[in-house]
């Protein structure tokens, strides 16, 4: 939700200075340019079974940048994979912080050595030390990452931003530094490069890299709370990329990809400078380590895939979580949640999953149910047949006096689980309920506590919850400083939302003309007010940081920045471009202490997955033998084994429900793929139009949750006819492809791949698909085409293939005219209708779905109907498929999938292959009990009638063809899962 911005900067001291190992001074003055830094020498090399370690010596005189000079480096290089390559570089006294192996562990060390099969070789040169990575297989093409001097253009080069000089390059040095670590790249000339978020970027989900007509990116990684700003850091940090590397002279592609695993705050550049025959990327760092693994692709599936597998594989999601969810802040009391269930029921809107916002809440206190607006009783009623999920948010209440009693803060205190300050009282910040304090969770009992006050609130508290959101965890505080230290906590009352009003509707509705029903006619008058689309009309303000006060610590005391004697813990030398300014707005004081020694300007941005994981560990045993489901807004590399993610605090605007997709693409980069926007916009007023086309949208989108702001339109799809219409047809469709969707995300959980993809990693040598993101594929066979502009009937749409692959129409199973190729050899783009309610969707040809055949208003419902199989035919007449099957919830079994237990009784893993006049079924492996029947079959692309059908050897009659779709469709089948099937027509 939209979080105020209060600084509470009393003075402009954004510290608590009361501790003598403190003091406050003026900034060091360092040069602030690394055009003398000297780079290393490497000495010392040792081969290893696995790669290779060396020492690293500061070649010459310290240029002391924006720090101090580390002098001695550790450089280990490990061939992870055939596909991997790890290459750490490090203090060799291990001063710097670096991500401890409980937070995300590394993996473990090949069985055998792979020096010489990986298909990445780690080069460098000596003196200056720099590397380079190569392809085993095109040793010839430009590596994939190469630090030479003589691979960059020369320096010094201005700045691209004129305003902004920090945006020159000086020098391009291996720069290690206390407080500030450079290293740059080359890139192929205008590459093409994904991810590196979490951001809204105006360029797309394609990177601007600074060639046709772009500025160039600057990414930044420290995680905060905004409202989904353009071209800024927003709630996650993720400094991972994949390129899509595209050879005009061969016009074949291979992908590749670069993890830094570092949770420094840092800026990331992207630029192409003029008249250079490179692009580069140039990481900067307040800190830590070079911990980077190269990823060898070659395909874009694969890079994402490779990066699971060091980050770790998303968690498998319970059924049902792909239903529809629903929330609002401003559901008051159980009687609006009651009613508003009871309305989507009346209008058969399905609904899977109730949400609650702070709404629940006693005083906005965590884990409390307020006893007026939210009975105990009352809640354990409503919720006894519907999946409910609450809020968490990061901050927990101080208790005002000595008469307060609030067992989770009460309860924390007794544990020591809270930040301190740096003279050990506790920090304490401001959040909804007033002055709270926040969990460490390097403390070692910090998840006995979370688990304890989750256990206490479901079992005593009335909230049988099913899952948990967790939300202003970036972390998000009203004051940048510890302004409760000192302060008389009954002074500072909850956050009021009095007077609430909320402005503003999504382009092309005028308010002052057509009233604020938001209504696509009023009185039979369109309220359609544009003569043209104008664009968004979203105006996303960056806000003002805090005026600078230096902080220095004197001695160290810990790890990292914790324990390096005069680091500028509040503002370090280096000024990384956090949309705030100062690092600690709106959120945590950097100066704030961790257990172990950790200080907050090292560890901010790993909050949210820490909090993540705690409450994962949580519902396991709040909830045995069920599976957590988990959504959280802050992110970092690994999250999406605990938890899925929103795309935060957007607006009821088009551009941003445009802009949701992109967001999607990049999380399935970043291994989080149960991820989707806030449909039909957080901030601001919707309208029926843009909420008709948002519900269907998101329909396709993994994780689908309605939800808006405090005191907006309420837009549940059930307040417009229209709306609810659309919800229908959309859910209709998501349910009956359950199984595809559920399938998709135990690949995903077992091996890393994707489940929703941008059309080129399907289609890699089609350079017409490299800037697509008004389109995806759900898997590889799902094209889905939305509306995302108002007033419109029709869609433009590209089909991937070059009219060598079959599209058929998901409504009406008609096969789409594509013409080969235009005039360019490129796909073309077809004017595709789409009518109010109709979402464009198409299946590839040479595709098999497992769907359920009778969807119903829940997933459970749905999952206890019968299947059916729709067969996509390509040209040859095959096609192929596949259909993972459990119970839906309960134990995962990641063992079996592998196929290393082929009689799992928990799991079964169905294939499906249509050739040549036949289709089978086959167990691939498991022993899983199917109950439901297989009825219908559909095959599309049968070319003529058929003489005969004939099912598990006996000819059969009651099936039906149409020439007209060339389908042939074979009803009331009840055939057995459990065994292999064999279905052929001739």
């Amino acid at each position: 939700m939209l979080r105020p911005l209060v600084l509470c900067l009393a003075n402009a001291a954004l510290l608590v200075s009361a501790s003598p190992q403190l003091q406050v001074v003026r900034d060091i003055v360092y040069s602030k340019n690394v055009s003398q830094c000297p780079g290393y020498t490497l000495t010392s090399l040792v081969e290893l079974q696995h790669g290779l370690s060396a020492q690293l010596q500061l070649a010459g005189p310290a240029c002391n940048a924006f720090g101090s000079d580390v002098a001695n480096l550790t450089l280990e290089v490990t061939y992870q994979s055939q596909s991997t390559i790890r290459v750490n570089i490090f203090d060799t006294a291990k001063e710097q912080f670096a991500i401890p192996s409980s937070i995300i562990p590394p993996p473990p060390l090949p069985t055998r050595s792979l020096t010489n099969d990986s298909d990445l070789v780690f080069n460098y040169d000596p003196s200056p030390f720099t590397f380079w990575i190569t392809r085993r297989s095109d040793p010839d093409s430009m590596p994939v990452f190469d630090t030479r001097i003589s691979s960059l253009p020369p320096t010094p080069i201005p700045p691209f931003n004129a305003s902004d000089p920090s945006t020159a390059f000086d020098g391009f040095p291996l720069v290690f530094e206390d407080q500030y670590l450079q290293i740059t790249s080359a890139l192929p000339l205008g590459t093409n490069i994904y991810g590196l978020g979490e951001v809204v970027a105006s360029s797309g989900f394609r990177r601007d890299i600074g060639t046709g007509g772009g500025s160039g990116t600057i990414q930044t990684h420290w995680n905060r709370d905004d409202a989904d700003p353009i071209d800024q850091n927003i709630y996650g940090s993720h400094p991972v990329y994949l390129e899509h590397r595209y050879n005009v002279s061969t016009g074949k592609a291979a992908a590749s990809g670069v993890l830094l695993l570092s949770a420094a705050g840092s800026d990331i550049l992207l630029q192409t400078p003029p008249t250079s025959p490179v692009s580069l990327i140039q990481y900067r760092m307040l800190g830590g380590t070079f911990d980077f693994y190269f990823f060898s692709g070659p395909n874009d599936v694969d890079v994402i895939a490779q990066h699971g597998a060091i980050s770790g594989y998303p968690f498998m999601p319970p059924a049902w979580g792909f239903g529809f969810h629903l929330c609002r802040w401003g559901y008051h009391n159980v009687s609006d949640d009651i009613a508003n269930v009871e309305a989507m029921r009346e209008a058969g809107v399905p609904l899977e999953v109730q949400w609650n916002d702070i709404d629940l809440y006693h005083a906005f206190r965590d884990f409390t149910t307020d006893p007026i607006s939210f009975p105990a009783d009352e809640v354990k009623s409503f919720i006894e047949n519907l999946v409910n999920i609450p809020i968490v948010d990061a901050g927990i209440a101080v208790t005002v006096n000595d008469t307060d009693a609030y067992d989770s803060f009460t309860r924390g205190s007794e544990l020591d689980v809270f930040m301190k300050n740096p003279d050990g009282s506790l920090y304490i910040g401001q959040v909804w309920p007033g002055y709270s304090v926040f969990p460490d969770w390097f403390v070692d009992n910090a998840e006995e506590w979370w688990t304890e006050a989750l256990t206490n609130w479901s079992m005593n508290g009335g909230v049988g919850f099913s899952g948990i959101w967790l939300d202003m965890n970036e972390v998000s505080s009203f004051c940048g400083y510890s302004c409760g230290t000192g302060a008389n906590f009954s002074a500072l009352a909850p956050y009021s939302l009095a007077d609430v009003v909320v402005v503003g509707y999504p382009e092309c509705y005028n308010e002052t003309v057509s009233g604020p029903s938001g209504n696509m006619t009023v009185n039979g008058t369109s309220t359609y007010s544009c003569s043209n689309v104008s664009g968004s009309g979203a105006s996303v303000a960056m806000r003002a940081g805090a005026s600078r006060r230096a902080t220095m610590r004197g001695v160290g005391t810990g790890i990292g920045a914790g324990g390096e004697t005069s680091i500028n813990v509040t503002y370090p030398p280096y000024a990384i471009h956090n949309g705030f300014g100062a690092l600690s707005a709106h959120t945590v004081a950097t100066n704030a202490t961790r257990a172990g020694g950790y200080l907050e300007l090292d560890v901010h941005n790993l909050f949210g997955t820490m909090e993540a994981r705690a409450t994962y560990l949580a519902l396991q045993k709040v909830r045995p033998g069920k599976r957590p489901f988990i959504i959280g807004r802050s992110t970092f590399v690994s999250q999406g084994r605990w938890a899925g993610h929103w795309l935060g605090d957007n607006y009821s605007k088009w551009e941003y429900m445009y802009l949701s997709i992109q967001g999607v693409l990049q999380f399935q980069i970043y291994q989080i793929p149960m991820v989707g926007a806030d449909t039909c916009g957080f901030i601001g007023n919707t309208d029926e139009e843009l909420c008709n086309r948002w519900m269907q949208l998101s329909a396709f989108m993994p994780f689908y949750r309605n939800h808006n702001t405090y005191g907006a339109l309420p837009q549940e799809p059930y307040r417009w006819d229209s709306v609810a219409n659309a919800s229908k047809i959309a859910i209709q469709a998501r349910y009956s492809l359950l199984a595809y969707w559920y399938t998709l995300f135990a690949n995903a959980s077992t091996t890393g791949l994707p489940p929703i993809r941008a059309l080129f990693y399907e289609f890699p040598d089609e350079p017409e698909l490299f800037t697509v993101d008004r389109q995806w594929l759900v898997g590889k066979d799902i094209l889905v085409t939305p509306v995302l502009e108002p007033g419109q009937t029709t869609v433009q749409g590209i089909f991937p293939g070059r009219g060598n692959v079959i599209w058929r129409d998901w409504w009406t199973l008609a096969p789409v005219s594509v013409s080969p190729t235009d005039s360019s050899n490129q796909s073309t783009t077809i004017t595709l209708q789409a009518p109010l309610s109709h979402i464009n969707v198409h299946i590839r040809g040479g595709s098999i779905f497992l769907l359920y055949d009778q969807p119903g208003y829940t997933t459970y419902e749905t999952m206890n109907g019968p299947y059916a199989l729709l067969v996509s035919l390509d040209g040859d007449g095959g096609a192929w498929g596949d259909a993972f099957v459990d119970a839906g919830d309960g134990e995962f079994d990641v063992v079996g999938s592998t196929g290393s237990r082929s009689n799992s009784t928990l799991a079964r893993r169905l294939t499906f292959e249509a050739s040549e006049g036949s289709l089978s079924v086959k167990t691939r492996w498991g022993a899983y009990n199917i109950e439901q029947k297989l009825e219908t079959i559909i095959i599309l692309g049968v070319g003529k009638e058929p003489e005969s059908v004939i099912v598990q050897g006996e000819q059969v009659n009651g099936w039906v063809y149409d020439g007209g779709t060339e389908e042939l469709v074979l009803a009331g089948a009840a055939v057995d899962l459990n065994g292999d099937v064999e279905v052929s027509w001739a």
